[in-house]
């Protein structure tokens, strides 16, 4: 959950134009994430982490500019495959919990690599 993702982008200025690449290039840092060229190529990629990257397409989406939907869906479709880095810790702890109730704390904490103490409070919680 901490740790960065990249997200792949082939030929990015092919598809959006350089202004529109620069201008979500501007927007990708104020969110934490770095939208640069790989290497001397033509394609690009997105790091940083899922909840930043998250947070950067959903301030695309607002800007309401058809020039960036190809890098909205590009995006989108990458973080399917990272949904157990999108949701906080003390929900996925609780969903777990709530799915399975005979869960064990040596269990919870294998799934979703949190503490002891983070494992037995959420069990107190879900069992109020």
């Amino acid at each position: 959950m901490t740790e960065d993702i990249t997200i792949q982008l082939p030929a990015l200025i092919h598809r959006i134009g350089r202004d529109k690449a620069n201008q979500a290039k501007v927007i990708a840092l104020q969110y934490h994430c770095e939208l640069k060229r790989v290497r001397r190529s033509r394609h690009w990629g997105i790091t940083g982490k899922a909840m930043s990257i998250q947070s950067f397409i959903e301030r695309l989406k607002t800007a309401n500019d058809d020039g960036l939907g190809y890098l909205i869906q590009k995006i989108a479709t990458a973080l399917l495959g990272h949904a157990d880095k999108l949701e906080p810790l003390e929900a996925k702890l609780y969903r777990l919990i709530n799915d399975n109730p005979c869960i064990t704390l040596g269990e919870l904490i294998q799934q979703t690599e949190c503490t002891m103490a983070e494992a037995r409070v959420a069990r107190f919680k879900a069992d109020l």
